[in-house]
């Protein structure tokens, strides 16, 4: 092999080497700072990772609110009429937030099967339901077109 074509294959070698670490770097970055969707099902089940941001979505089981007299902290259940899972927030919820209303909370799975929960996001009309919560309720068989279940927000 001559010069010129080692001196070629050599620069050809570095930049495809400079390529897989640059896109290997990409991806665990963005696999570091995804947030995956998870039903109350799915998370009893065991299907979600520990002390990572997630999201779950359901609907607020009437009766569950809790909030503390002397802070902003509020205690809550959510459900896919399935499963029901507890939501830990501090914070101030948002004003469409109430029981048996559809939200999604972004926050880390404890040990103790609770979700922490770092936001709080609630539907903003009266038709509307969060994909993922729709797509959960689906699965279950318990979405009726554009209405919640009615067993759901007892």
């Amino acid at each position: 092999m001559n010069r010129v074509r080692r001196k070629r294959l050599t620069f050809v070698l570095l930049v495809v080497f400079g390529m897989g670490i640059a896109v290997s770097l990409t991806l665990y970055a963005l696999q570091q700072n995804i947030n995956l969707f998870f039903s109350p099902s799915q998370i009893v089940a065991g299907e979600a990772p520990h002390d990572r941001s997630i999201r779950v979505g359901g609907l607020v089981v009437k009766g569950s609110v809790k909030r503390e007299p002397d802070s902003l902290g509020v205690e809550f259940t959510l459900t896919d009429t399935a499963q029901q899972i507890r939501v830990r927030y501090e914070g101030i919820l948002p004003d469409l937030f109430r029981e048996g209303q559809g939200i999604v909370a972004r926050g880390e799975l404890n040990a103790d099967g609770t979700i922490r929960a770092e936001e709080v996001l609630a539907k903003h009309d009266e038709k509307y339901m969060p994909p993922e919560v729709a797509d959960s309720l689906k699965q279950a068989g318990l979405w009726q077109h554009a209405q919640p279940p009615k067993q759901a927000i007892q």
